[in-house]
């Protein structure tokens, strides 16, 4: 059975993972509204990516004994000045997202908790590859600065991701 004190950290980090995909479906809603098909298509994929990262938490406490417990999601931010402000304010967020995995699996080691704290190293992973992209992404925005011709490149080439759930992401 998993001790109260990881399965609390462990319902919010699920709701925090809801949040982010419902903030990412936001910024594809505000892509869509700028005529930036490929920036929405890849913030949709990201929402997607979400889910799957909050399913997967959920699967893990069920797994364990314990009894998820889903919260009413914050409405997200609607409006961003820029393609480079929106994916500032994800970059960011994946930020609060790495150090909110942190501190959860900081409980679990603090609770002697090791399926646990195993569990969570493909989160810690995996925020590894969230920030390195957003971030990339906001150098190659950067970088573009207000060029018509490379916000479309880049919207072209963002537009070719993919999201394909993982082999039994929804059933683990």
């Amino acid at each position: 059975m998993i001790k109260k004190e990881i399965l609390d950290s462990l319902n919010e980090q699920i709701n925090k993972e809801f949040f982010s995909s419902y903030l990412y479906l936001s910024m594809s809603m505000y892509f869509e509204s700028k005529g930036l098909s490929g920036f929405s298509s890849y913030m949709k994929n990201q929402a997607l990516e979400e889910q799957t990262h909050a399913v997967k938490l959920l699967n893990y406490v069920t797994e364990r004994g314990g009894r998820v417990l889903l919260d009413k999601l914050e409405t997200p931010q609607h409006e961003w000045e820029t393609p480079l402000a929106a994916f500032e304010a994800a970059l960011k967020h994946e930020e609060f997202i790495t150090e909110s995995i942190n501190k959860v699996l900081d409980i679990s080691i603090d609770n002697r908790d090791h399926a646990t704290s195993s569990f969570l190293q493909w989160f810690v992973n995996e925020q590894v590859e969230e920030e390195a992209t957003a971030s990339d992404i906001v150098n190659k925005l950067k970088l573009i600065g207000t060029s018509g011709n490379g916000i479309f490149m880049l919207d072209r080439e963002l537009g070719q991701r993919v999201f394909v759930y993982p082999p039994a992401a929804l059933s683990e």
